[in-house]
């Protein structure tokens, strides 16, 4: 894939924690870290005490190899596991159980690839290994005089995902990072809406530059707003003439030097002896890939060509399967596809973005939501009125069929209609003179009496009735 014009080449590595495990990758110590007390997680393996040994959970390589698959590598069929040594606070056992592509070091999964809206991007490699632990700072830090360590953290599962430097842009690299969020909540290996589960170190360089690391990003959002500023950074200095890595500080919003940084024989990685090498076979990566459920770009396919939904709908309903499924629920109450599709992506989406809601934490079910789209297919109500319970209902947490029901009651019956109806056209007689001209004329007359109605009557039974009078 080619570079930007302006020689920008990022390559982005993408922890993933396998949220779906209940235990730690090489022990039984629980994987439901968050909230709990500070270093009360831990256990003679993932503190790496003389003698312990691991073992291999095997609800993790099935994991990694179902997120392979996904994003199009080829599975190993053997891989092992190397030792990657670094001595910081992190680590408390001054090693990293990890995976390894040199010196006879195979990962579970490579040479895979995933297609964006902005370009494709190609994958190196996927790794299977144990989260370290997590340091807290007093402060940022830039500024903390300690350094506080929870080990709860360390030994978690996760996947690494590395990429080539084929992203041409902080923007694409973002589309990449939701697309690879939108698969692997898809395939329910990670749950991306807690804290830390997904994160990315983004490697970036200007024509001609080295190489420059930048970790310690928090959110998709934030991977964009870091690139953009180490882009301009190294054209600023003429590009880095140093590999380094340095941290994003999310407060001020510039990265500042950790360290240089270390060249890979400084790990000194080697194989963990106390991990044998994994041998997996044709029919086991087989048997995984035919348990992958609907993949998003199918999906996507099939809101487009079966449901006919607009692409740039479809688009934004499959980036999160948590939508995408409450959006086929509705359609089995009631099968108005464009209305429903229209109020999630546009409608209540905005809403909820507008005000840092999640999307599970909506208070509107799918078959309150199928019901009063049902009541606009009804003629009960018309898009207007129905656009106007929606956002009523989401803000004040009313539940829509009471508003609904209340709507609906105070609605305009057919025979005020008439009467309505019948005294716009003898208060706008020219306009009336108008239609036998010209009957795009009519829409004033429709207009007059959507007004008269504060909006609540359905504007095609309108049209049909003053057509009809005027005849």
């Amino acid at each position: 894939m080619s570079n930007s014009t302006d020689g920008v080449k990022i390559g982005l590595e993408v922890h993933c924690q396998l949220t779906s495990l209940n235990t730690k990758m090489f022990c039984n110590c629980s994987a439901d870290y968050r909230g709990k007390p500070p270093n009360t997680l831990l256990c003679n393996i993932c503190a790496g005490l003389p003698g312990s040994l691991p073992v291999l959970n095997k609800r993790a390589l099935e994991a990694a190899i179902k997120i392979g698959l996904a994003i199009n590598c080829k599975i190993s069929k053997k891989s092992n596991f190397f030792r990657k040594n670094y001595f910081y606070p992190d680590s408390p056992k001054n090693y990293q159980i990890t995976q390894y592509d040199k010196a006879g070091g195979i990962a579970i999964a490579n040479e895979g690839y995933v297609e964006t809206n902005l370009g494709g991007v190609r994958i190196t490699r996927i790794q299977m290994e144990e989260d370290p632990g997590k340091l807290q700072y007093e402060g940022s830090i830039t500024t903390s005089s300690n350094t506080l360590i929870d080990y709860n953290r360390a030994g978690i599962s996760l996947v690494e995902i590395v990429t080539e430097p084929d992203i041409v842009s902080p923007k694409h690299a973002r589309e990449f990072l939701n697309t690879i969020q939108s698969i692997v909540e898809a395939i329910g290996e990670c749950d991306s809406k807690l804290d830390g589960s997904m994160r990315a170190d983004a490697n970036v360089s200007i024509s001609n530059g080295r190489r420059v690391e930048v970790k310690n990003i928090s959110s998709f959002k934030e991977v964009e707003r870091a690139l953009n500023f180490e882009i301009t950074r190294q054209k600023t200095i003429q590009a880095a003439s140093k590999m380094e890595t340095r941290h994003w500080d999310d407060v001020r919003r510039v990265t500042v030097t950790l360290r240089v940084k270390e060249d890979e024989e400084g790990y000194r990685y080697f194989p963990d002896p106390d991990l044998p090498p994994m041998n997996i076979s044709d029919d086991y990566i087989e048997q995984l890939k035919n348990s992958l459920p609907e993949l998003p770009e199918k999906r996507f396919i099939r809101f487009t060509n079966d449901i006919k939904l607009p692409g740039e709908i479809a688009r934004i309903l499959i980036k999160n399967k948590v939508v995408a499924d409450y959006f086929e629920e509705s359609l089995k109450y009631e099968n108005n596809p464009k209305l429903i599709s229209s109020w999630i992506a546009t409608d209540i989406m905005g809403y909820l973005n507008r005000n840092n809601i999640n999307f599970i934490d909506l208070s509107i079910d799918a078959k309150s939501l199928a019901t009063l789209a049902k009541s606009v297919s009804d003629s009960q109500i018309n898009e207007y009125t129905a656009k106007s319970i929606l956002l009523k209902s989401i803000s004040s947490n009313e539940h829509i069929d009471d508003l609904l029901k209340s709507e609906i009651n105070n609605s305009t019956t057919s025979e005020n209609l008439l009467e309505i109806i019948e005294k716009v056209l003898d208060d706008n007689s020219k306009a009336v003179a108008d239609v036998k001209n010209d009957p795009q004329a009519i829409h004033f007359l429709i207009g007059q009496v959507m007004k008269a109605t504060h909006g609540r009557a359905d504007h095609s039974k309108v049209k049909e009735l003053i057509e009809k009078q005027l005849k």
